[in-house]
């Protein structure tokens, strides 16, 4: 039983930091080369990104580290792994509260998006970009935040099973 907690916390390890990774990544690279872009650009390739991202390589981790979160909450609870409970657990509610940041505030801001007007009009990219940058900006660093205090716990909860054993 004590490989299988070692392999769901690894799992959750390496789907959490992927997640985090990519949050950052745009935080601190993708956003700020789009924010030296036209705003006919910026909103064409957010929308371009916005699409593509929506296939199974970004959903597995993104959905799957929660059950798997899960999972090892329930394997430290139930087994000698309660010294990496609370580690879990604050990943857990760290990682939650970054998927409703996700799905309350940026999913709905990229779903503004792409109903938004035609770039192509005079005028109308700028007002586009103005009603989405910002916010979406400011909340995907928050997201970001998020995902690497989750991933750095359980980078903490995988040491403590390690020393517990």
């Amino acid at each position: 039983m004590e490989h299988l907690q070692t392999g769901v916390l690894l799992t959750a390890l390496v789907t959490a930091g992927l997640m985090a990774g990519l949050f950052a990544a745009f935080s601190y690279s993708v956003m700020p080369g789009l924010g030296r872009s036209s705003d006919h650009t910026f909103v064409e390739a957010m929308r371009g990104i916005n699409k593509a991202i929506l296939n199974p390589v970004f959903m597995l981790p993104f959905m799957g580290t929660i059950p798997l979160l899960g999972l090892a909450a329930v394997q430290a609870w139930r087994d000698q792994g309660r010294p990496v409970l609370p580690w879990v657990l604050a990943a857990l509610a760290l990682y939650l509260v970054a998927f409703v940041v996700t799905a309350g505030v940026n999913v709905p801001l990229n779903n503004r998006l792409a109903q938004a007007g035609d770039p192509d009009r005079a005028g109308q990219s700028a007002s586009i970009r103005a009603d989405f940058e910002g916010k979406w900006v400011t909340w995907n660093i928050v997201r970001a935040f998020l995902h690497t205090a989750a991933f750095a716990c359980l980078a903490w909860a995988l040491i403590v099973h390690g020393a517990h054993r």
